[in-house]
């Protein structure tokens, strides 16, 4: 198996070699020796820092990221948790997709100032209650 050092872990994987020792730190990834004093990879540590990357996009934590690999780095995702996170990315996309219309409405409004436009309003007063109702604690 060819070995791969920590400069060409991060020149493949765009991921700064400091922060590869702290995933290694934290468990994320690991080294499997040394040449001198640079880590030596396996290669199937790209795949691993992909499913950082992924996970990080995706909002979790890096400790959740690291409850999520079981031995030898391999994950162990757990599917439920997996859904609710999907259910979040949809959640935040609606929102994002609504506020994306509401800047491309006021961008090309016709009314001389988007707070006298009725449909800005309307937006601005939807957009509130949706983080109002976030907001309220459950019960």
């Amino acid at each position: 198996m060819e070995l791969l050092d920590i400069g060409e872990v991060s020149a493949r994987s765009g991921v700064r070699p400091s922060a590869l020792r702290y995933y290694e730190e934290a468990g994320l990834i690991s080294s499997l020796t040394r040449h001198g004093l640079r880590r030596q990879f396996a290669p199937d540590v790209l795949l691993q820092l992909k499913l950082i990357t992924m996970g990080k996009t995706a909002g979790f934590t890096l400790d959740e990221i690291a409850g999520m690999f079981g031995r030898k780095g391999l994950a162990d995702l757990p599917r439920g948790v997996l859904h609710d996170k999907a259910d979040a990315i949809d959640r935040q996309i609606r929102e994002l997709t609504a506020l994306r219309d509401t800047l491309r409405h006021v961008a090309d409004c016709a009314a001389p100032s988007h707070m006298e436009c009725p449909t800005f309003r309307r937006l601005v007063d939807l957009a509130g209650r949706r983080v109002s109702k976030r907001r309220k604690p459950a019960g």
